[in-house]
């Protein structure tokens, strides 16, 4: 239909090019056809919307069977295991990964991919093969796997955090395309000197770009899992927060941004001491606030520090060390269900910060 120029005003192609981008999708002879109400014509109207509106699936639908095995382990995963342990440490540690699927029992449940592993936000590669080597991962009894992504929480930008997500989104499609629960790793890092306030808004800017994600690859989240960072103060702030604030501030951003179709969280420590970590994890578990996820851990050095620093490289301190491996799990295990109390006799290595700048692993 031709536009009319309106008369004392200047109508030029600038004006023409904003009304056609803020038109509707070309619908015309479905809309005014003078028969509209007619059933044919409702029809073929809701064909036309529907080509026009509905992206694709990059990947073929999962069937109803896909679903339940995927669902069935991510429950397995935050149910009967109350957490669970992220097997990479720094320094004096142990890691399992690509290799170790063949090398290693346990890890033909639990496996990292550590390809093209993203800091500060800066995209990298690492997505190119990985449906093939999932699917023989798949075959050689894996279960679920992890990626990360990191976010400095001063040096986030929009569209920073949306490549990111969408690199989170095609590992979880891969993932799930293969059998493999997607654990979704997207953390900010505690570096700096924001305030509680500052972390919950940065939480819920990359959540929210995360989720929108998800959906757009079309990811089943009943067969995914999350591990977020708690809202938490950055290192080097000043002022003190309480456990009941930062699990107040953990537990409202994850509300405002993730889905209750999603199976559970699994916390990171994210530098956080061993006992700062359980306590924590505690309080956000005893939250008043209605939390339709079951929440629980996936601590790496949270977990490990007080074992290791008993063990010490020696075989005489084995059994040393796993009392106390036992014991922090045991505490954790606690806390995901709000029944852990402090003891107060944690020890100096349970108490004991483990933030390290810039952590990347």
């Amino acid at each position: 239909m031709a536009r009319r120029k309106p008369e004392g005003s200047s109508f030029n192609m600038t004006h023409l090019s904003m009304a056609m981008a803020f038109s509707f999708p070309p619908v015309a002879s479905a809309q005014l056809h003078p028969q509209l109400g007619n059933t044919q014509h409702q029809t073929e109207l809701g064909k036309e919307l529907a080509t026009t509106s509905t992206m694709p699936y990059q990947y073929p639908a999962l069937t109803p069977e896909q679903k339940k095995e995927l669902s069935d382990i991510a429950h397995r995963i935050v149910t009967r295991l109350r957490g669970h342990p992220a097997r990479s440490t720094q320094g004096g540690g142990y890691q399992l990964y690509q290799k170790s699927v063949w090398s290693f029992s346990l890890a033909r449940q639990v496996i990292k991919i550590r390809k093209g592993g993203v800091v500060a936000f800066k995209v990298r590669g690492g997505l190119d093969g990985l449906s093939e080597r999932w699917r023989q991962y798949k075959k050689d009894g894996a279960d679920f796997g992890q990626w990360r992504c990191v976010a400095e929480n001063w040096g986030t930008t929009p569209l920073a955090i949306m490549e990111n997500a969408n690199v989170l989104a095609r590992y979880a499609s891969i993932c799930q395309q293969n059998g493999i629960v997607p654990i979704v790793e997207p953390e900010i890092l505690p570096d700096g000197d924001h305030d509680l306030k500052r972390c919950q808004y940065v939480t819920e800017k990359v959540l929210a770009a995360v989720y929108k994600a998800l959906s757009d690859h079309h990811i089943y989240l009943e067969g995914t899992l999350l591990k977020p960072n708690m809202v938490t103060p950055g290192h080097a702030c000043t002022q003190k927060f309480s456990h009941e604030e930062i699990a107040m501030a953990t537990v409202t951003a994850l509300r405002r941004t993730v889905p209750p179709a999603v199976t559970g969280i699994t916390f990171l420590s994210g530098g956080q001491s061993e006992e700062e970590a359980s306590i924590n994890l505690n309080a956000i578990n005893k939250c008043p606030l209605l939390k339709p996820w079951a929440l629980t851990f996936s601590y790496g050095r949270a977990l490990q520090a007080s074992a290791l620093k008993a063990w010490g490289g020696k075989k005489e301190n084995l059994k040393a060390a796993q009392e106390e491996y036992v014991k922090r799990a045991l505490a954790n295990s606690l806390a995901c269900q709000g029944k852990y109390t402090p003891s107060g006799h944690a020890g100096a290595a349970a108490s004991e910060s483990l933030f390290v700048s810039n952590h990347a692993y």
